[in-house]
């Protein structure tokens, strides 16, 4: 596989032209046609001469568009294919606000959380910076958008893969996606979701990058997110809640806990006063979540009105808190659940 341009920032690109001879004004043409999304044999300028030498050593198209679902609330999900082969996926979502893509950071994922199916298969490798970037530059581009006025709003790094187990390309996609210039999406327009890798947590808490932090927390016990979540065993809740309190004492921004509600395990009003002693007093905010089942694992999700009486009860208990719409579950909305299917030979669902 062939280096990704992508990987480069603005300066970077200076460097390589400045390396290949190039006047100073060509990195500006590459930048630009790469931040909107095209080919390097799409950059309009560039001579062929040039153009010959960097597609020698650079992917052409790094990641590209294999197939698009689009379930009936408009969500969209793409199958992404990199220049190896491998596959991953992503989500748009529309919202008042604006559109809020879904994106990876690994092929797979080796965290084998229960209620997943990116870890079906295991970790096949990272994505580099510039792969993940290419994700967003994509589907900025094919739904109309540009560098200038983006169709692509929002980002969430919660698809294929741990962002913490790839640290250091995640913080590098972070500079490159945030960079002036660029596609510049504002870092409190990114949340980024770990399922708790602490010693990165506390890691990222310096880098100064003021994103929302989302930590995937699923039970107020050790004991049972363990039984959920293979890494509890590593990292405990207090653990995980230092590590949040370093983030807020460094960026000032308060973080996220993710909380997906299972059947039979999570659920119950017992599990939702835990919830309140543990988080009361912090700064921060609780997204509830409808398991978006996955064929594969056994667990189930719990109804509507469950869902709203466990609100409540948060609610009641003085905590910040909202219930996640359920989007795009006729097209297998949870992240691993396209790649899983076409690994597994299935066809998508009908439209």
């Amino acid at each position: 596989m062939k280096r990704v341009l992508q990987d480069l920032s603005f300066e970077g690109l200076q460097e390589l032209c400045a390396e290949s001879g190039e006047p100073k004004f060509r990195a500006d043409q590459l930048y630009k046609g790469l931040m909107r999304g095209r080919r390097i044999s799409e950059i309009p300028g560039v001579p062929k001469p040039f153009r010959a030498r960097l597609l020698e050593t650079f992917e052409d198209e790094p990641v590209r568009i294999r197939e698009v679902l689009t379930a009936a609330d408009g969500t969209e999900k793409y199958l992404f294919e990199l220049a190896d082969g491998n596959i991953v996926e992503g989500v748009l979502m529309s919202y008042k606000y604006g559109r809020t893509q879904c994106v990876s950071t690994q092929v797979g994922c080796r965290m084998n959380c229960a209620f997943c199916a990116s870890g079906l298969g295991g970790l096949v490798r990272d994505l580099s910076a510039g792969e993940i970037l290419a994700q967003v530059l994509a589907v900025n581009a094919r739904a109309g958008g540009t560098p200038e006025k983006r169709a692509v709003t929002n980002l969430v790094l919660m698809g294929s893969g741990e962002p913490f187990d790839n640290y250091g390309n995640t913080v590098r996609f972070l500079r490159l996606v945030t960079a002036e210039g660029g596609i510049c999406i504002s870092p409190r327009n990114i949340s980024l979701s770990t399922c708790g890798l602490v010693p990165r947590m506390l890691d990222f808490a310096e880098e100064g990058i003021p994103v929302n932090l989302t930590v995937s927390l699923h039970s107020p016990s050790d004991e049972e997110r363990a039984r959920i979540m293979p890494v509890a065993r590593a990292y405990k809740i207090a653990d995980i809640l230092r590590a949040c309190d370093r983030y807020f004492e460094r960026t000032g921004r308060r973080y996220i806990f993710e909380y997906s509600l299972i059947a039979g395990e999570n659920a119950d009003r017992a599990h939702a006063e835990q919830l309140v002693s543990l988080l009361r007093g912090r700064p921060c905010h609780v997204n509830l979540i409808r398991l978006n089942e996955v064929k594969e694992k056994s667990l189930a999700g719990v109804s509507e009105k469950e869902a709203y009486r466990f609100l409540g009860v948060l609610e009641k208990g003085g905590l910040s808190a909202t219930l996640r719409r359920q989007i795009g579950a006729d097209i297998g909305g949870a992240c691993g659940q396209l790649r899983a299917s076409r690994l597994g030979g299935n066809q998508p669902p009908e439209e």
